[in-house]
């Protein structure tokens, strides 16, 4: 990806009790998604958590997804207004609280 550019990504920490659908995540969620930010959108990833640190260890996330902008800008500016209908989605895949982290592309 493009050094400086926005990356956005949505982590869904795993645990006892939490569900995490990725198929529906990966070929149904993140295209409405970027469908809905349209071309303000660079580029997006989806990851599945296969393991921790250790041998055997639990993934501490089950999955994390990716977008990437050129700016804060239309990042901001794409999210903002479609931010309800994103969030009113995850119900379809998940019942984990996303964390949420926004960085710039340093190399």
């Amino acid at each position: 990806m493009k050094k400086g550019s926005i990356k956005v990504t949505v982590l869904y920490p795993s645990g006892e009790g939490k569900h995490f659908d990725i198929d529906y995540y990966a070929n149904q969620h993140v295209s409405m998604v970027s469908g809905l930010l349209g071309d303000s959108v660079i580029g997006a990833t989806v990851e599945k958590g296969l393991g921790g640190g250790a041998p055997g260890e639990h993934p501490p996330f089950e999955a994390l997804g990716n977008l990437y902008f050129e700016s804060m800008e239309s990042f901001q500016n794409s999210f903002g207004p479609n931010a309800a209908e994103i969030m009113a989605d995850l119900p379809n895949f998940t019942n984990i609280e996303p964390q949420v982290q926004v960085s710039q592309v340093v190399i």
